[in-house]
């Protein structure tokens, strides 16, 4: 377990940043210790952590899988990543396209408001 908690770690501060990861763990408890533990090893040791498809995959896979199942608080982190993963706009608007055909299109609708926002955000013209 300390392999993929290791790597898992390296992993989740590659896509997600030092300063995400640091906030993460400091506001870590002993509540949800267990839990921070298994995403880490679980998520980004195993699936993140595995070469059978780039981070720049994994990241449309992620925000068009957070999309279909309406798991939407975690789509504007998703989006930040992508500056670190090398998905583009165009990759995310693509995925969110396929979202909208395969999954609905008010929950694609809803995942592009975000990520237009988180967008503009990034590039220092949020509201």
């Amino acid at each position: 377990m300390q392999d993929r908690k290791s790597s898992g770690m390296a992993v989740r501060r590659k896509v997600l940043g030092d300063a995400h990861v640091d906030r993460a763990e400091a506001a870590k408890s002993d509540f949800d210790t267990p839990f921070q533990s298994l995403i880490t090893e679980s998520a980004w040791g195993t699936v993140w952590a595995s070469d059978g498809i780039s981070l720049r995959d994994r990241s449309m896979l992620t925000l068009a899988l957070l999309a279909a199942t309406k798991n939407f608080e975690e789509i504007p982190m998703h989006i930040r990543a992508t500056a670190n993963t090398g998905a583009t706009k165009q990759d995310v608007i693509e995925a969110f396209q396929h979202v909208a055909i395969y999954a609905g299109v008010p929950a694609a609708n809803h995942a592009i408001k975000l990520a237009k926002k988180t967008y503009a955000e990034m590039e220092g013209n949020g509201q």
